[in-house]
């Protein structure tokens, strides 16, 4: 069953340029993976250095057991607790309905 993350990031002002390279790098290398239905960066429009991530996978035991693990993910991993003023926000959801259009 598809499942849904709402990942909210609070950026350390000076990061945002590194914050947003190593994540677009993430972001482009998961494009190629079969099972991610979409991802979607989002900005506070009241704040600039505030995040939110939505991303749409086939499966959650997949995200667990593989895509977390990929080797892309290695520098953005490591390099968060320098780039984050607080923890991630991470929900899970399931999607029920979509009405998709071109962004």
């Amino acid at each position: 069953m598809p499942v849904t993350y709402v990942i909210k990031f609070e950026v350390v002002p000076e990061k945002r340029d590194e914050f947003l390279e190593l994540l677009n790098g993430v972001l482009d290398a998961m494009r190629g993976e079969p099972v991610l239905h979409r991802a979607i960066l989002h900005r506070d429009p009241a704040s600039a250095n505030r995040f939110m991530l939505y991303e749409t996978w086939e499966s959650h035991e997949d995200v667990l057991a593989v895509q977390v693990n990929r080797p892309y993910r290695e520098a953005w991993h490591r390099a968060l607790p320098e780039l984050l003023s607080e923890p991630r926000d991470i929900s899970i959801w399931e999607p029920m309905r979509a009405n998709l259009q071109a962004i």
